[in-house]
């Protein structure tokens, strides 16, 4: 295989070559900085890119033939994130040029298992409403989905095998779908989010995009440091519940029939599928969610709002403002109302190893500043529960549809585990 194709193998793949010498860390990432030098221009997925210093890390990775999880694999980082060697800017003219004193917990966990950080990925302004550069890879018309949009497409465009991202409202589901890649939101924290510019503390959380489910449990294992989420395969294939969520109606036709067809080729594959229909009071979380959102979001936003409010985005200020003028008797009965969804989501789990949903409404509409499409992700955000994309679905402009499945809080790993059987039914399917 040529060299410069070698960027296209997932990280798992490639930390295996690496190691039986099949080609060098200074390879691989040479041929991803290939990629990039070939795609940025027109992707625009990079706030910064540390070359040469990731070309250090590299040949030193080579030098010392290391045995971190992550030996001499390149990462990006969504530019809310800190690292101490790069600039940390959260897409504002506020912090241009800040490079923080450290590193946040995740990336100092993935320097540990021996990743290089090979620079920090577009994020709309403190990731939230107004949004950055980049383009959706597979037609730069449209959006990339916001707002891990820089990470996600970076993935899916070959510029890196895994990207950090964060997801407080979609944003790594979403763009996940809109991009055709891995995504996964952890349940609530279970990954540190320390060194990440707060949004809304009781609902930020970190996500992780990668072109496979097993790089997603590499990466987050490498960033809690121990094998905590194993992926041994199933021994039964998976019970799934095909739960449309309260938003059903809000589905285009090209994701209805994706959820169709993804729902006989896992019946056919042998998974039992079963509809699931959640009570009438779920309703309620969305604008739950919404009022916890806007009133921590202010809050953590202060110093900005007060001190460069100038160099804010209209839009941003106008949700500040938002969330400035929330009644504090309203804020508590969204926690309220959070807190007992939650209660009463776990045991609608208790029968399904994973529930079957949307990811997105539908493909990644034209124009970076089309309407975001929210439902679809937020609704298990404000839940707490792990979430996997799954790419291998198009719609009819031929941009990926990704399907979505929800695990039970805390059962990170069964989720997993029954999302590599079915990205491997998946496949199967596409390929027979």
């Amino acid at each position: 295989m040529r060299v410069d194709a070698i960027n296209q193998y997932d990280a798992g793949t490639a930390r295996k070559k690496i190691v039986g010498g099949v080609f060098t860390a200074t390879d691989y990432l040479n041929a991803c900085l290939d990629r990039i030098a070939e795609r940025e221009a027109d992707v625009g997925a990079f706030t910064h890119i540390a070359r040469e210093s990731a070309l250090a890390q590299a040949r030193s990775a080579d030098a010392r033939q290391g045995s971190g999880a992550l030996y001499g694999i390149p990462i990006a980082i969504k530019d809310i994130i800190d690292t101490h060697d790069m600039p940390t800017e959260h897409g504002s003219p506020i912090y241009k040029g800040s490079v923080p004193p450290s590193d946040a917990a995740c990336v100092a966990m993935l320097r540990r298992a021996g990743a290089i950080i090979l620079g920090k990925t577009v994020t709309p302004e403190f990731a939230a409403v107004t949004p950055g550069r980049t383009v959706n890879p597979h037609n730069v018309k449209h959006t990339p989905g916001g707002s891990s949009s820089g990470s996600a497409a970076a993935v899916a465009d070959f510029m890196v095998p895994a990207a950090i991202g964060t997801q407080t409202v979609g944003s790594t589901i979403r763009p996940a779908s809109y991009c055709g890649v891995v995504g996964f939101m952890p349940s609530h924290q279970i990954l540190p989010v320390q060194g990440v510019k707060v949004q809304a503390g009781s609902l930020d959380n970190l996500g992780i995009l990668t072109r496979s489910v097993a790089d997603v449990a590499l990466v987050a294992n490498a960033i809690l440091g121990c094998d905590a989420l194993p992926v041994n395969p199933l021994a039964t294939p998976p019970r799934i519940g095909f739960c449309p969520s309260p938003h059903w109606p809000q589905a285009q036709a090209s994701t209805r029939d994706v959820m169709t067809d993804a729902t006989a080729l896992l019946r056919k594959a042998g998974a039992t599928v079963e509809d699931v229909d959640l009570p009438a009071g779920f309703d309620d979380a969305l604008p739950a969610h919404w009022t916890i959102l806007a009133f921590e979001f202010a809050r953590a936003m202060a110093y900005e709002y007060d001190a460069h409010r100038e160099l804010l985005s209209p839009r941003l200020v106008d949700l500040l403002n938002r969330g400035f003028t929330t009644p504090f008797a309203d804020y508590v009965d969204a926690c309220a109302i959070a807190v007992a969804r939650r209660r009463e989501f776990a045991p609608i789990m208790a029968g399904y190893d994973v529930l079957l949903t949307p990811a997105a409404a539908g493909e990644a509409p034209e124009g970076l500043l089309a309407p975001s499409d929210l439902l679809f992700q937020r609704f298990w955000t404000v839940l707490h529960v792990p979430a996997v994309t799954l790419p291998g679905f198009t719609g009819p402009y031929n941009l990926p549809i990704g399907i979505q499945l929800i695990g039970a809080h805390l059962a990170d790993s069964k989720l997993l585990r029954s999302a590599i059987w079915i990205e491997r039914a998946i496949h199967e399917y596409r390929h027979a």
